[in-house]
């Protein structure tokens, strides 16, 4: 049996991210000829090479070590669980957590969610990024992230998910929009209007469909990544848009109210989740997260 330690993967792993040995040795506060040494001993371990040397260009994973990076993170991070348990007591819970959102997603629901995690267990040290489902995604496969809140809406097959809470679509109108003046919107009569598309995956999928589905095709004016730019095009009375998540004003950036109405269509929900690699077993601080989320996010 091959005898690596952890301590040989974490020097792996470091390597890998840093994309370098000088910046691994940094990160660690060990030698550049420690780390050297430690990752050629596990190459000569395992029968495989792992890193590619690139003069002054750092290093990068072979294939080899892509077929094991996932496995060797989830062994460190359960080490270091199994490390922390044997010092903690009760309900205590200390370590590291690498959580990812989508974008839009953000800023309506990790603030109370961290507020939370931060009063229960104030020893867990949060490490947050942000970006499209698609970098998260990609973030949760190759290790950079614990777990992530995304829409469950074309996630693969190697995601598992918790279903946390489902959001309706809305129309977001301008004051000064006849359709303002309804109870409800119909898709029929928005596809007639110029929309302000949130133009990010998978929302902007996700919106178009809605029309396709019941056979229309939108007149898109504009289309932006950012929610609050839609917000604002909307409440200069540019064109109306289609959203999930809904900010807990109705006012815009630059003063104008904005008008939300339901659409008359029973269309199709938005299901939030909290995600992860379904091939890593949770350690306890991602178990620990995912109750507090389930509590939060209604």
């Amino acid at each position: 049996m091959h005898r690596f330690t952890l301590r040989q993967l974490e020097y792996l792993l470091t390597c890998i991210d840093m994309r370098s040995v000088a910046g691994a040795a940094e990160k660690l506060s060990v030698s550049q000829p420690t780390i050297s040494v430690a990752i050629t001993k596990l190459e000569e371990q395992l029968g495989v090479q792992l890193l590619l040397r690139h003069p002054s260009r750092g290093v990068t994973p072979t294939a080899a070590a892509n077929k094991i990076l996932n496995l060797a993170r989830s062994l460190l991070a359960h080490a270091a669980d199994l490390e922390r348990q044997t010092m903690e007591t009760g309900s205590h819970l200390e370590g590291e957590l690498r959580l990812g959102s989508f974008s839009t997603l953000a800023p309506a629901v990790l603030p109370g969610l961290i507020q939370s995690l931060s009063q229960q267990h104030p020893g867990i040290q949060l490490h947050l990024r942000e970006g499209t489902q698609d970098h998260m995604v990609a973030a949760l496969q190759t290790g950079q992230l614990d777990l992530a809140l995304l829409y469950d809406i074309n996630l693969p097959e190697d995601i598992h998910k918790t279903p946390l809470a489902t959001r309706a679509p809305y129309a977001v109108l301008g004051m000064n929009d006849p359709l303002a003046q309804n109870e409800q919107v119909s898709l029929a009569d928005l596809a007639k209007a110029p929309l302000i598309l949130l133009d990010v995956p998978p929302s902007r999928e996700y919106f178009l469909g809605l029309f396709r589905n019941a056979g229309l095709e939108p007149r898109i004016a504009y289309s932006t990544p950012s929610i609050e730019m839609v917000r604002g095009m909307v409440g200069c009375g540019l064109g109306y848009s289609l959203l999930v998540t809904r900010p807990k004003g109705d006012t815009t950036y630059d003063g104008h109210n904005l008008a939300i109405r339901p659409l008359k269509e029973d269309v199709e929900h938005s299901a939030m989740v909290l995600a992860r690699l379904a091939t890593l077993r949770p350690t306890r601080l991602m178990a620990r997260f995912e109750q507090i989320a389930l509590q939060v996010i209604q």
